[in-house]
């Protein structure tokens, strides 16, 4: 036997493009709509590489899971906590949100978590507890961002950062719904401006 056999061959395929369309996969058909076949088709592999680089079926799906929680979910609260200006970074996470529904890399519209994977929650084991902490970690991020303000004065101390946080992630998945229904990203973003003075209303 070979060095080569005994240390396995190193992969000839991109690990995140492959797991993107494999995302992409399961975005538009579903856990159990996806098929082996549809899996290794769109990501360019053969059935012994996916199984050697990602497991089996349910150890890909928490993975791509996994990756848009990491990447796409965590890019508005980025924008979000990078702007001083509170109104400049409600505008920038709202935006970005508005990018994310409708034109991301994969192709899908909307939001992975919202449009699909819900679906599959007590359904498919370890989906449930991801969902939970997606939600519990984005309006813990976005609560933090509005208490800064309140730290810095230019919110009252009486402003209501856990309720306006649970809001503001609400508006979120409403704008990912919208994206899936095939609304622009103009038409959408007409009505940050006054989603903004709504949130910050006081």
């Amino acid at each position: 036997m070979s060095v080569t056999k005994k240390l396995g061959r190193p992969r000839n395929f991109d690990y995140d493009e492959a797991l993107l369309q494999a995302m992409s996969v399961f975005w538009v058909k579903g856990y159990d709509g996806a098929s082996m076949r549809d899996l290794t088709s769109a990501m360019g592999i053969t059935g012994p590489s996916l199984y050697a680089a990602f497991g089996d079926k349910h150890d890909l799906y928490l993975k791509t899971i996994d990756h848009y929680c990491e990447a796409d979910a965590c890019a508005p609260l980025v924008a979000l906590e990078s702007e001083e200006d509170i109104e400049k970074a409600l505008h920038a996470f709202l935006s970005e949100v508005i990018r994310s529904a409708t034109e991301h890399e994969s192709g899908a519209k909307g939001c992975f978590i919202a449009s699909s994977v819900v679906a599959s929650v007590g359904q498919v084991e370890g989906v449930a507890e991801r969902v939970e902490a997606v939600i519990a970690e984005a309006e813990k991020r976005l609560a933090a961002r509005f208490d800064r303000e309140i730290e810095k004065g230019t919110l009252p101390p009486t402003f209501p950062s856990r309720e306006r946080a649970a809001l503001l992630f609400d508006l979120r998945q409403g704008y990912m719904f919208r994206g899936r229904a095939g609304w622009s990203s103009d038409r959408m973003r007409e009505q940050i401006p006054e989603r903004v003075a709504m949130l910050l209303a006081h």
